[in-house]
């Protein structure tokens, strides 16, 4: 198909909402797209103000974007973090006309309640673990061993990707119960699934759905996945695990059923559903998760492979017309190792400066997430997960040595990163 026209080819001002190695990410996808002229991102960070215009506004706000956007005439609008997708962002966008790559409330109530999702995921039949609401510390003593000796323990909020406590202790599974009825009122015991985590993005809207290549998240903050979750310490992509075998099972069984659900509503989903994923040793795929957004840092290890124009994949879901595009992809593999700050994920140092920050070699990208400039025009942290090294070559050791080469000359701190991403594989 030829370039798609929505207002003018080379006029099309794009706001991307978000600060984080994700948006910075897409923002220089977009940067490539002749039909982008202007490109703005709130609040955006250093990585990103080299490319675009960032504008430092309370996103979780939502009357603060609405007023960027009519500021700013933007033509579409793609929104990274889940917060603002929550809080009805998309609603009162489609009220103004305005494009926006995001669900509306509805749809992102997928990720902003887990409860909500097991309910869907129920009446469609997709695979999933067993689960058990408890709101009294009293019942948790009752039903924890049905549930062990590995227990996993939801919060039914957006955490970041750190409200999930998975633990062989009982002590420590009770102390998450607990702890999650006091701060929420009830918590989600889930049964624990064995096997091996892969991520699926998936685009969509009601005409159609796309499944960008699967990746695999590492969230322990330590080697060997060690320690408490994190938002991410790094990923790769395409993930092994996910054969062909295991694809068709995810699109039949998970994406397919979704989609039809989700297209069958009143207000209808434009926008990325992430599939969190655990695939047992028989190959079939169960659902841990579903996010409404772009995983960080699962999109850096994705939006380098798509070949097509990104400004086209995002405008036309938001406009309904996915189907229209034939989306390709570069044969390549690419792997992404996040630079932390000291006291990360509990309580992260910032600003600190960073150094070593030069161009990196071909094929290797420093996508920027927790960083700012000061007055003197350096570049300090300001964020709990600081860099993510991404390289980009034929095969995913390649691409492993293209990213810690790159990191290995980058010095901020009392900073840490895993040494063994992509160890799954490798």
């Amino acid at each position: 198909m030829g370039l798609v026209v929505f207002k003018d080819v080379m006029g099309n001002s794009v706001l991307v909402v978000g600060g984080g190695g994700r948006e910075h990410s897409i923002t220089l996808g977009l940067k490539e797209s002749m039909s982008v002229s202007e490109l703005h991102i709130a609040p955006g960070n250093a990585g990103t103000s080299m490319i675009g215009t960032n504008h430092k506004i309370n996103i979780s706000n939502v009357n603060e974007i609405l007023d960027l956007v009519k500021k700013l005439n933007v033509d579409l609008v793609i929104v990274g973090p889940e917060g603002p997708l929550v809080n009805g962002l998309a609603d009162k966008l489609s009220q103004i006309d305005v494009l926006c790559f995001g669900p509306h409330s509805s749809g992102a109530n997928l990720e902003g309640s887990k409860e909500y999702a097991k309910e869907i995921m129920l009446k469609l039949d997709i695979p999933t673990a067993s689960s058990i609401r408890i709101e009294n510390s009293k019942d948790a003593e009752r039903l924890i061993d049905g549930f062990g000796p590995i227990w996993v323990i939801k919060r039914d909020v957006l955490a970041g990707g750190k409200g999930v406590t998975v633990t062989e202790d009982k002590n420590e599974a009770l102390n998450a119960i607990s702890e999650g009825i006091r701060l929420d009122g009830f918590v989600l015991l889930e049964e624990f699934l064995e096997g091996e985590e892969a991520s699926m993005l998936v685009v969509m809207d009601e005409s159609s759905f796309v499944c960008l290549p699967a990746s695999q998240d590492h969230k322990r903050v330590g080697d060997g996945d060690t320690g408490p979750n994190t938002g991410g310490m790094g990923a790769y992509a395409p993930a092994p695990i996910v054969t062909d075998s295991v694809k068709n099972k995810i699109i039949k069984r998970i994406i397919e059923p979704m989609h039809q659900w989700l297209s069958s509503q009143d207000d209808l989903y434009r926008g990325c559903l992430y599939v969190g994923l655990m695939i047992n040793q028989d190959g079939d795929p169960y659902v841990i998760e579903y996010n409404v957004r772009f995983g960080d840092p699962e999109t850096q290890v994705t939006i380098p492979l798509i070949s097509s124009d990104l400004y086209d994949l995002f405008a036309l879901t938001a406009e309904g017309r996915l189907s229209e595009l034939d989306i390709q992809f570069h044969e390549k593999h690419a792997l992404t190792v996040v630079l932390a700050s000291e006291g990360y994920p509990s309580s992260p140092m910032i600003n600190r400066l960073i150094n070593g920050l030069e161009p990196p070699s071909k094929n290797t990208i420093i996508h920027h997430a927790g960083t700012k400039y000061d007055s003197d025009g350096n570049i300090l942290s300001n964020g709990g997960r600081v860099l993510s090294i991404t390289g980009i070559s034929n095969t995913l050791i390649d691409s492993a040595n293209l990213s810690y080469q790159t990191m290995k000359k980058i010095s901020l701190e009392g900073s840490h990163y895993r040494k063994d991403i992509g160890h799954r594989s490798l």
